[in-house]
């Protein structure tokens, strides 16, 4: 008799569906926006930056979530991925360094949601040429949207540290360990001390602690030792003959299908982002440094304007409006001579964001150039009684007006900086999405724990 319970839907799995969905379109949209704000000469000067960004929109549009398998030489990365795999595909051996260059295959698993999945297989990170393969390395783990990190045996400080570059890449880690048949005294309470031990007194060992737990670590055996065994024959004749286990892999396998169906998607997502912040805060500086000059003209210029404007206008309130609207046009103006994509409420938000992070020094000289306003309209209309008011109406006009221009350059001079990064913190921008589906990831996730590192 079947499970009745098996037919009942999972209202906690659709949810999670939904909210990957979410996610995923966000980021898809993040990206078209990104490059539908760039003009055909941008585009001709900043192909590699553009090219980033249309094969990051790519790679949400073919759907395959890339699994990267690293270690030392001779920890089994490629049995693991066979095992994964069912098959021998992936070549293994004895000798050292079988795995000369990241090869990647296809794998098909069952119950793996909407995603598709590629393994991709790597040399050992001790082997020879080690800047050659730690560039490689570097840019295999930038590709990758989670990291199988294989050991076996006592975990090294090679290994520690190897651990801990791969974790620069703000990756999600899965700790492998492998050859548990040679190894069964081994449990992952033991290795996470382990690890601790090795990272004790340095940074890096504190931020590996939080990108890494004893649920990130997984036994298995992927290709386990031959073992003898006893054949009793019909005639009573007794042999021994040598037999090679299955692999015992289904606790990796269980992991992984957990990750992809809770987390695959929004994987997806957060690597596509990650790698278009770079592209564009890239497209960004290069930008700004072709187009220095005109930007010091620019901001001079509604320097000279906002300050001629305040000091002649008598009245105090259109005072501030007509300089907020001067500081809005004069960040529109800068993000169009950078050929940066911004919309009114970005500027908005950027006019905001350089405001609250002065240290309150320009809500100061706006406060003082209110009361300056309002001392300036007094003046202005005592003056049509008293010819004197025109020098207290001059000499408040000259005052409010050099904190106008302060105002104005300040605000010039720090959407500048805000303006390297790109549009990355637009409403649509990449570390907004991101930040969207960070602060909204669930503490047991395993991209709970990456929170902080992609917020930089």
């Amino acid at each position: 008799m079947s499970n009745p319970q098996s037919t009942q839907p999972n209202p906690q799995a659709g949810r999670h569906s939904n909210r990957q969905e979410t996610y995923f379109n966000r980021a898809r949209s993040s990206i078209r926006h990104a490059l539908s704000g760039y003009t055909p000469k941008i585009r001709a000067s900043l192909r590699p930056e553009i090219e980033a960004l249309t094969n990051s929109l790519q790679k949400l549009d073919q759907g395959v979530i890339r699994i990267a398998a690293f270690g030392l030489v001779s920890r089994g990365k490629s049995a693991v991925l066979n095992a994964l795999l069912g098959q021998k595909i992936l070549q293994t051996g004895p000798l050292h360094g079988v795995t000369q260059w990241p090869r990647s295959v296809r794998w098909m698993p069952d119950n793996s949601g909407k995603v598709q999945v590629e393994l991709i297989d790597t040399p050992g990170l001790d082997e020879i040429e080690g800047q050659a393969r730690a560039t490689i390395a570097q840019e295999v783990a930038r590709q990758a949207d989670l990291i199988l990190f294989i050991v076996s045996g006592d975990i090294t400080r090679t290994e520690y540290q190897a651990l801990c570059e791969l974790r620069q890449a703000q990756k999600p880690i899965v700790l492998v360990f492998n050859k548990i048949d040679l190894y069964p005294e081994q449990d992952r309470q033991a290795i996470y001390e382990n690890l601790q031990q090795l990272g004790a007194g340095s940074s890096g060992g504190r931020r590996l602690e939080q990108l890494l737990s004893p649920d990130e670590i997984v036994m298995v055996a992927a290709e386990p030792a031959p073992i003898q065994v006893r054949v009793e024959w019909p005639d009573g004749k007794v042999t021994y003959e040598w037999e090679s286990p299955s692999s015992d892999i289904e606790e990796l396998k269980e992991k992984i299908l957990s990750i992809l169906n809770r987390e695959g998607r929004s994987l997806l997502a957060l690597n596509a982002l990650v790698q278009a912040r770079e592209a564009e805060a890239t497209i960004a500086s290069k930008i700004l440094v072709l187009r220095n000059t005109e930007a010091e003209d620019l901001i001079w210029q509604f320097t000279k304007y906002k300050a001629l404007a305040v000091a002649l206008n008598p009245i105090a309130l259109l005072d501030i409006l007509g300089g907020t609207i001067a500081d809005l046009a004069l960040i529109r103006e800068l993000a169009r001579l950078y050929n940066l994509p911004m919309t009114s409420y970005e500027a908005g938000k950027l006019w905001k964001t350089i405001l609250l992070s002065s240290g309150g020094l320009l809500l100061g000289e706006m406060g003082s150039s209110l009361l300056l306003g309002l001392g300036k309209s007094a003046a202005a209309v005592a003056s049509g009684e008293n010819p004197t008011s025109l020098t207290a109406y001059g000499g408040v006009a000259i005052a409010q007006a050099g904190i106008a221009g302060y105002g104005a350059y300040a605000v010039g001079r720090a959407a500048q900086v805000y303006l390297e990064q790109g549009c990355t913190w637009g409403q649509l921008g990449p570390n907004t999405v991101i930040r969207e589906i960070l602060d909204r990831v669930e503490p047991s996730t395993i991209l709970y724990r990456l929170r902080q590192e992609l917020r930089q």
